[in-house]
């Protein structure tokens, strides 16, 4: 606004003392101090209210006003109530720096001339907001992205001096706005936060509530607004179970209650915005969901191991473009049941997957999303590529665990499926070839299928707790089983290939002999030394203890079922 416009405003009894010829300047903020030196506050355009508690003496006024003119200021305004009148001191030191001086009458409170400004100056920064938004609205959908979300939050942050978040259904941090000021730039939210809004937002939209919602978080409030795909139809008719896991949401550090319509309309223009970046990525996701699903029909139909192959090849480059070598695969299956069936889970289950398996410590989309998502009725099968290790068996340590999956996500879906819908998910061990796809896409699911019998929400388990005696009920596929002994018996398998070390026999003589190191080595004709090297070597090869009476039990199961 124009310091003209101040000095026609009645209500705000302003008098000029001098700069007649300075009135058009503009005025982008207000600021009341009463410091001999307040530079470190101001950044430019301020209107400066000040009391005069400063101003011992006639000297004072110079070095004041020097401060206020080095540092921007548009003009000062000083209150009469101290004093009675403003000092000729101060009038000449204005003059002298060219810096419009007004005097404030004892009646009108710092505090109203604040709000007017405030308020004039956030108005006409929300309108020029909205042209930026809808021109940038209009050059996204005609045209290739331009710097995602990001640049709609800095211009929300530089222009209305908000702070904002765009986060994922589970409280993924997607982008966050930078903030000028004394504040610094961008403080990040932290993920306990993060997760806490996202569960808010999941809650209040399985309920209906109309938003924006508002949470406080300690002494911070936040409003929340729901970022949904343009290409999904008229949100008010379709059901929010379709889409609740996931949509984004721009969380703006904000009480949004009692704003004007205007400001909310704009908001919701950025979320507007935000989406269109979002139907991009997920468009970027069609080739890799089309790659699983080849992938999974040719798996499920008992296609030749050279042919899935050959499509792991087409794949490896897209998932892992920088990888040297042929990656090590694993296999993760997740279903999503709802009450009464209306609802298709698995479209829920792909999008859940591609979120929950994203590598949240990688930079940027093009490095974090290279998982690979196919669904078939409400099932999602993920092909989640490894690098390959140094040993070509050796895939401890790597890859997904079940048991932390899903631990940071837990909160916000279990607040998405409010008491009628069921997320449970299933991962396989590390497979190197064609091959073993196949038993890793059956591990993956007997695994589901023990999450599904557990309590609660939301639950995964691994192929670590297809503990050998459950290898022995009769429901658990062959696929399964031969997994589970290729696992155990094909690293040392290998080892005897390429060393001839008779591990196999060795491990058949130990288990015979109840593991006695004497009994065994006469057998094998041995020096004792010699046997403690070998079954060492299998422990070290297949990551278990033969002292161990579960680990003996598995190497008996696994060499009777070869």
């Amino acid at each position: 606004m124009r310091l003209r416009a101040l000095l026609d405003t009645d209500a705000l009894g302003l008098k000029l003392l001098g700069g007649e010829d300075e009135l058009d300047r503009t005025v982008r903020g207000v600021m009341t101090t009463d410091l001999r030196d307040p530079s470190r506050y101001l950044s430019g355009g301020e209107l400066v209210l000040t009391g005069l508690a400063w101003r011992r003496d006639a000297a004072d006024s110079e070095p004041f006003v020097r401060i206020l003119a080095q540092a921007g200021v548009t003009a000062v305004a000083a209150g009469t109530a101290e004093l009675g009148d403003v000092p000729d001191d101060l009038v000449v030191a204005c003059a002298r720096h060219r810096l419009p001086l007004f005097a404030v009458h004892e009646s009108v409170a710092f505090a109203t001339i604040t709000e007017h400004v405030v308020r004039q100056v956030s108005g006409e920064r929300a309108g020029d907001l909205a042209a930026v938004v809808d021109r940038h609205r209009r050059m996204m959908t005609s045209g290739p992205a331009g710097g995602g979300p990001d640049v709609v939050l800095d211009l929300l942050g530089s222009d209305l001096d908000l702070r904002a978040w765009v986060l994922s259904p589970t409280g993924r941090l997607i982008a966050g706005s930078k903030v000028a000021g004394t504040r610094g730039a961008g403080t990040a939210l932290p993920a306990d936060v993060c997760a806490r809004l996202a569960a808010e937002q999941l809650a209040a939209t399985r309920t209906g509530r109309r938003g924006p919602h508002r949470v406080a978080l300690g002494q911070t409030t936040y409003s929340l607004f729901p970022v949904r795909s343009s290409g999904r139809g008229v949100p008010a008719v379709r059901d929010p179970r379709e889409t609740v896991l996931s949509d984004w949401l721009l969380a703006v550090e904000a009480d949004a209650g009692d704003w004007a319509e205007e400001r909310l309309d704009l908001l919701h223009g950025v979320t507007q915005l935000i989406a269109v970046e979002r139907d991009r990525r997920d468009a970027a996701r069609t080739v890799r969901r089309r790659l699983a699903q080849e992938v999974l029909e040719l798996v499920q139909t008992g296609a030749a191991p050279a042919e899935v192959a050959a499509r792991l090849r087409v794949a490896a480059p897209v998932l892992l473009p920088n990888l040297g070598a042929a990656p090590h695969w694993q296999v993760v299956v997740a279903r999503v049941d709802w009450d009464g069936g209306e609802v298709e889970g698995g479209p829920v289950a792909q999008a859940l997957l591609e979120e929950i398996l994203v590598d949240p410590a990688a930079t940027g989309p093009e490095h974090s999303d290279r998982i690979a998502v196919a669904h078939a009725g409400d099932e999602a099968v993920a092909l989640v590529p490894l690098p390959a290790v140094a040993g070509e068996h050796d895939d401890t340590g790597t890859g997904v665990a079940a048991d932390v999956l899903l631990e940071a996500v837990r909160g916000p879906l279990t607040a998405g499926l409010d008491g009628d819908g069921r997320l449970t998910l299933g991962v396989s061990a590390a497979v190197h070839s064609a091959e073993g796809l196949r038993g890793a896409l059956e591990e993956a699911r007997h695994a589901r299928r023990v999450a599904a019998a557990r309590q609660g929400r939301v639950c995964a388990a691994g192929h670590q707790e297809l503990a050998s005696h459950v290898l022995l009920l009769p429901f658990v596929p062959d696929d399964v089983r031969r997994a589970f002994t290729a696992r155990l018996l094909d690293p040392l398998r290998d080892y005897d290939r390429r060393h001839r070390a008779e591990l196999i026999p060795t491990l058949e003589a130990f288990l015979d002999c109840d593991g006695s190191w004497t009994r065994c080595a006469a057998r094998l004709h041995l020096h004792v030394n010699t046997l403690r090297y070998r079954v060492g070597r299998i422990e070290q090869l297949t990551s278990r203890d033969l002292s161990r009476l579960e680990d003996k039990l598995d190497f008996f199961l696994a060499l009777r079922m070869s």
